[in-house]
């Protein structure tokens, strides 16, 4: 296996009762990318994300990661290994500060999670490394507002953040831009561009206008395969993709 390819898919097969949602999909995602899945909905992109993070189980075929077999492995071991997901729907508590919320995924990164009891004096360690990321996602103003008071795009922004937390090598983003006006998803586009810096993104997501501006390859599903895959200009003129796809967007 090549050394540039962080994550392989040999394969990849999702059968529910006789219903076939992920077909003999094979995918190459290469280190240091932002790589789109895209694709009308029902193609399978979101079943694809469940099977790599192994909140389902595949049917058949095989998961690569670093050139290591993960197939069988539980989300906890996929987590653990640098693979982790942001959510479609803004996986952060509402109650909490902004800074708390980072502050948790940073607890879970060390090994002590959600050790809500523990002094402020030991949690406040982290603060520092907490206020880093938020600068980082240009948060940092935001630190001690409660999250649920955010405006939309800002809680993704949050999320990002605490997915960073993590240190993630491989960060897996469902629809990032999902519900969002002009100017949250152009925000949204250009931390995603630069959060992509020494790490690779594997990204579900609607909205052309982001995936041909940030994203180096695209795979086009429909009907659980792989219809098209390339830079966005090849993939874009695909007689097959303009049909199923492009020609619905516009």
């Amino acid at each position: 296996m090549s050394e540039d390819v962080i994550l392989e898919t040999r394969g990849l097969t999702k059968e529910f009762k006789g219903f076939v949602a992920v077909q003999d999909v094979s995918l190459k995602i290469r280190r240091g990318s932002i790589h789109a899945l895209i694709g009308p909905n029902g193609a399978g992109k979101t079943t694809c994300f469940n099977l790599l993070t192994k909140f389902l189980e595949p049917t058949a075929g095989q998961i690569l990661y670093n050139g290591t077999d993960i197939t069988s492995e539980q989300p906890a071991e996929i987590a653990r290994r640098g693979i982790i997901r942001s959510f479609q729907i803004s996986a952060v508590f509402p109650h909490l500060t902004v800074l708390e919320n980072v502050r948790i995924g940073l607890q879970r990164a060390m090994g002590n999670s959600f050790h809500f009891w523990k002094s402020e004096r030991v949690l406040g360690s982290l603060d520092a490394k907490a206020m880093q990321l938020l600068e980082s996602v240009d948060l940092g103003t935001f630190a001690q507002s409660v999250t649920v008071e955010l405006p939309y795009g800002r809680k993704r922004a949050l999320e990002i953040a605490t997915t960073l937390a993590m240190e993630p090598e491989l960060m897996l983003l469902d629809e990032p831009t999902a519900g969002m006006g002009h100017e949250d998803v152009d925000r949204v586009k250009a931390l995603i561009k630069k959060v992509s810096a020494n790490r690779t993104i594997l990204m579900v997501e609607h909205n052309m206008g982001v995936v041909s501006d940030i994203c180096d390859t695209i795979s086009v599903l429909q009907r659980g395969s792989v219809l098209a895959e390339g830079p966005y200009a090849e993939v874009s003129k695909n007689p097959g993709v303009i049909e199923a796809y492009m020609g619905t967007v516009h």
